[in-house]
């Protein structure tokens, strides 16, 4: 269990809100604030998720912590919180439905490339592997968000964890929008409306795995928050989890950049460099049609980055997964089944 405390914050007093003590932590000034324990962590979003906050309060505290960033003991205490206030079965398998073996975030959207993961995640459905997506659509009019993506592949969203079961028995691949499982952290997602910047929702939403897959398949767009995920992985007991700096913030290998992967396999934490896929960079696509991620997969049109994107991204995962103990063998391991992918049908449709 990491370190915490089992009581609310000392030095409560009384005629103050229950969680006035936890904005106060934070906001003493420079040399009056730390960060919050796990346990205080735990807590106070226990209060926000079950509507005990103002929103007076709720906004000052992802504020204060948007400016200091969340240390790795805050943000397992954010998850464990979450986890806890979700109501998702106990388990599929019970019910004669497979189990997630990877858990797959998508909450940033694309705007300067397509979402190609969509196909790397696909691949891997196709291969055996039950992938769990979730993420939800955002405000902004000049990104390509996932579950529009999946729309124009014609792959429907679920509504709830029995359609997600139902999902995954026939595809291996399920995605269910944010709003449908955990309708309260997409409200405070969304005050990113009002606010005008991320809160720590962004990061939480990440390390969620709603369903309790063995391996966490996921993007970031600050580096500094690989370590952070990394970190929050071991405190919580993570077996397994692949978190790299991704094309727009999603989990997309960018085959022009070299990719410092952070891992933790087994409970060791490891960091492991991939080179560049090509010498020079690609420019900006000229517009974001989804109707080409079902033209590459059937081989209809021709895209070294989509190709190399989808390829990188499934070798990251098959690392993961430890079908692969290098990049190297991953990515061998990756043009093999993208070689022999069933071009005229997309899984999950």
């Amino acid at each position: 269990m990491p370190p915490g405390h089992d009581h609310p914050p000392a030095g409560r007093d009384p005629d103050t809100h229950p969680f006035a003590p936890y904005v106060r932590i934070l906001g003493r000034g420079k040399k009056g604030a730390r960060s919050l324990t796990f346990e205080e962590a735990r807590q106070a979003m226990a209060m926000i998720l079950a509507g005990q906050v103002e929103p007076v309060q709720l906004g000052a505290f992802l504020m204060l912590l948007r400016v200091k960033e969340e240390s790795p003991e805050e943000l397992a205490g954010f998850v464990r919180a979450a986890r806890e206030a979700l109501s998702p079965p106990d388990g599929l398998a019970p019910h004669g439905l497979p189990e997630v073996e990877l858990d797959w975030s998508s909450y940033a959207g694309k705007r300067r490339q397509l979402p190609w993961f969509i196909l790397a995640a696909l691949l891997l459905a196709e291969n055996g592997v039950t992938v769990l997506m979730h993420g939800t659509r955002g405000f902004r009019d000049d990104r390509l968000y996932t579950p529009d993506a999946l729309a124009a592949l014609g792959i429907p969203a679920c509504r709830d964890f029995a359609e997600v079961g139902r999902e995954l028995a026939r595809s291996r691949f399920a995605f269910i929008p944010l709003e449908h499982f955990c309708p309260r952290l997409k409200e405070i997602l969304d005050l990113r409306r009002l606010l005008g910047l991320r809160s720590p929702v962004n990061t939480l939403l990440r390390m969620l795995n709603p369903l309790g897959a063995p391996c966490l398949m996921q993007g970031i767009f600050h580096p500094g928050y690989r370590v952070i995920h990394q970190q929050a992985a071991l405190l919580l007991g993570e077996p397994h989890l692949a978190v790299f700096k991704g094309e727009g913030g999603e989990a997309e290998r960018n085959p022009d950049l070299p990719c410092p992967l952070f891992l933790v396999r087994e409970g060791q934490a490891l960091v492991e460099e991939w080179p560049a896929l090509f010498p020079q960079r690609h420019l900006k696509a000229e517009r974001l049609d989804p109707a080409r991620l079902a033209a590459l997969w059937r081989d209809e049109v021709e895209d070294d980055y989509g190709t190399a994107a989808v390829l990188g991204t499934a070798a990251i995962a098959l690392r993961l997964l430890g079908r692969a103990d290098d990049h190297a063998t991953a990515m061998e391991q990756a043009r093999a089944l993208w070689a022999a992918r069933d071009r005229h049908r997309l899984p999950g449709r």
